[in-house]
């Protein structure tokens, strides 16, 4: 089994990060990810590449586990790729999120108990055991092939491990001595992930304003006050945060230390029913926002936040009644209500890809155990969307192919099942066509496509 040589000509890109032999398998690997209908384990890997009987199964195992290859230099190979295909460059928008996968087993590297939302309720929060990922995203606004959608493109990955993903099995199993394991000096927290993961885009692309959109998670003292210098972040101020004025001007006399921010302002509630200031409205409608909102605008200091960094904090009211009021903030201090809040709203794509990685690319399907391995297969699936959706770009558009559906015939933008269904299709016609006039090979080749097409389980 093959892909369209137009995809396999994009992972040329990747040649630098890999040996040879290790290149082979990548693709192979690549291959059997792409084209598999089941669960993204190693061993169905294998099979949907076709690769039974090419070599020995462990070098597809080893190549996560062992081989010598670095995941940040794939995402650097994989960031320069996205950003050549769609010229990008000036300011960029991207997003920072994390998703858990869910697992099974106590002995997996990483593991811990993580908040779960899918079974969560804002009364009841529940967690599952699995692994937490913290995904730093590309964000590409509207596309000629989309022209209303956002696509959040995975670039860098880091896992997040909590008290259990770093003590489990640690603990002494005797009476005689049951002590906790000490501390890990080197544990981060999310958002100190986040920090990390920015501050290495930032180095890749020392040129360019990097605005990255976070929810609350990711809005707070350890990301606003670390952040790169050609970084700028779109995040919620907290319901209950206070705002302050900037500093006054120190006078000439004056004794002491200078002050670090002026008079406190009004919150939320009392912002929001000044009358002195009134209300400005604005219409939107794009991915992510579909509303007519009522905003407040001013610039302040989040002190506990950012210090004495100036932002734009932007104050929302649905007109309708259907959300919450919120303070957002802003770092670009030249940046419009209008353009902070489109921006923030494109942050939605980030959800969508973890949908569709977690759906259609197997993200939680990888068994690995070692340290090593867990770190590499999950990430894979998110470095295929990305590779997925640049494919599209650059030739999968000129085959799109809606399925004929009656009872659905209005729709005009793919989604990336669509983009999915048609890389496989275009490699499955490239293939028959190639072997119409080798009847041993077509008999071959048709068998195994049969097989792969009729299994479900």
């Amino acid at each position: 089994m093959e892909l369209t040589p137009s995809f396999v000509l994009l992972l040329q890109d990747f040649l630098p990060v890999f040996t040879a032999p290790t290149f082979q398998t990548f693709v192979q690997v690549v291959t059997g990810w792409l084209l598999s209908h089941r669960h993204r384990y190693i061993t169905e890997v294998i099979f949907a590449g076709g690769n039974l009987d090419n070599g020995h199964w462990c070098r597809f195992h080893r190549f996560f586990s062992h081989a010598a290859w670095s995941p940040d230099g794939l995402a650097v190979c994989l960031a320069k790729l996205v950003f050549r295909v769609f010229a990008l460059g000036g300011t960029v928008l991207w997003a920072v999120d994390d998703t858990l996968c869910r697992k099974r087993g106590l002995t997996l590297y990483g593991a811990g108990m993580h908040h779960d939302p899918l079974i969560s309720s804002r009364a009841k929060p529940l967690v599952s055991w699995g692994h937490d990922w913290v995904v730093l995203c590309l964000l590409i606004v509207h596309p000629f092939w989309a022209p209303t959608k956002v696509f959040a493109l995975p670039i860098v990955t880091r896992l997040y491990r909590n008290r259990q993903g770093l003590t489990k099995g640690k603990k002494s199993k005797t009476k005689a001595c049951r002590t906790k394991a000490k501390p890990d000096p080197n544990h981060r927290t999310r958002p100190q992930l986040a920090i990390e993961l920015m501050a290495l885009v930032a180095a890749w692309f020392p040129h360019d304003d990097l605005v990255v959109s976070g929810d609350s998670a990711y809005g707070g003292r350890s990301v606003l006050s670390h952040l790169p210098g050609n970084v700028h972040l779109i995040s919620q101020v907290h319901p209950k945060g206070a705002l302050y004025a900037p500093a006054p001007p120190r006078l000439p006399k004056a004794k002491g230390p200078p002050r670090k921010k002026g008079a406190r302002l009004p919150g939320l509630a009392e912002w929001a029913a000044d009358t002195n200031q009134p209300w400005t409205e604005l219409a939107f409608d794009q991915f992510g926002l579909h509303a007519v909102l009522q905003v407040k605008t001013q610039q302040a200091l989040y002190y506990k936040a950012g210090g004495q960094r100036l932002l734009t904090i932007v104050l929302t009211r649905d007109r309708d009644g259907q959300r919450p009021d919120h303070r957002f903030y802003c770092t670009k201090l030249d940046w419009s209500p209008r353009q902070i809040l489109a921006a923030y709203a494109c942050r939605w794509a980030i959800e969508c890809t973890f949908e569709n990685s977690k759906q259609y690319l197997g993200l939680e399907d990888p068994a690995n155990r070692l340290p090593q391995a867990v770190r590499r297969t999950a990430p894979m699936a998110l470095v295929l969307y990305t590779l997925v959706v640049v494919w599209f770009h650059v030739s999968g558009h000129l085959f799109l192919s809606f399925p004929r559906r009656p009872w659905y015939r209005h729709k005009q933008e793919p989604s990336f099942a669509d983009l999915l269904t048609t890389l496989r299709r275009v490699s499955y016609e490239e293939q028959t066509a190639q072997l119409q006039t080798d009847g041993y090979r077509l008999q071959t080749w048709i068998t195994q496509l049969t097989e792969l097409l009729s299994r479900t389980g």
